[in-house]
């Protein structure tokens, strides 16, 4: 039987439909919300693992769904909004999971992730960011001209930011892909 915490942790991550990423607010497109990029980055962390041949697909699953689950309380902030606040991610993660069957997600999971030291946490980062830029690819296919506006520092996080060798291989591949094929 379900805790009352837990229930209160299902209601919250439930609350990540109505939570937009930040750089929604700048741009006013209608992009995927929190909830819909984390699908997504669980899809492209599954793949980047078995293209880096990285076996442990349980922990990379965990990992992705847990790499955002603080924004129920701290938002996606947007380059813009981190200039002037710093979220406290790890308050956030470890009250949001404080008496949940999940708990170990904070305790293990979720501060791996950050720590970003093991092939995991740099495929999921990978992932995060590769995300990001499917979504701009859809957003081109729509007419918007914002990949075009961002494309060098796309450019800039594909050459610096990816860890994965298959990340980046992948990148270059979302940049010719065609939405509609």
């Amino acid at each position: 039987m379900a805790s009352n915490r837990d229930l209160e942790f299902l209601f919250e991550i439930g609350s990540l439909r109505n939570l937009q990423r930040g750089w929604r607010q700048h741009f006013g497109m209608d992009c995927a919300n929190v909830l819909e990029h984390t699908l997504r980055v669980i899809w492209l962390a599954l793949i980047l693992a078995r293209k880096e041949k990285v076996n442990n697909e349980e922990k990379i699953m965990k990992m992705a769904l847990i790499h955002d689950t603080e924004e129920t309380r701290t938002t996606d902030l947007s380059y813009i909004q981190k200039v002037y606040v710093k979220a406290d991610d790890e308050r956030a993660a470890k009250d949001l999971l404080e008496g949940t069957a999940l708990v170990d997600f904070y305790q293990d999971i979720f501060k791996e992730y950050k720590e970003r030291k093991s092939l995991e946490a740099k495929i999921v980062k990978d992932a995060d960011n590769l995300e990001v830029d499917i979504e701009l690819k859809e957003l081109e296919e729509r007419g918007s001209q914002l990949p075009k506006k961002w494309q060098a520092v796309r450019r800039m996080v594909r050459d610096e930011k990816l860890y994965t060798q298959s990340a980046k291989e992948l990148w270059d591949e979302i940049q010719k892909a065609d939405v509609s094929s």
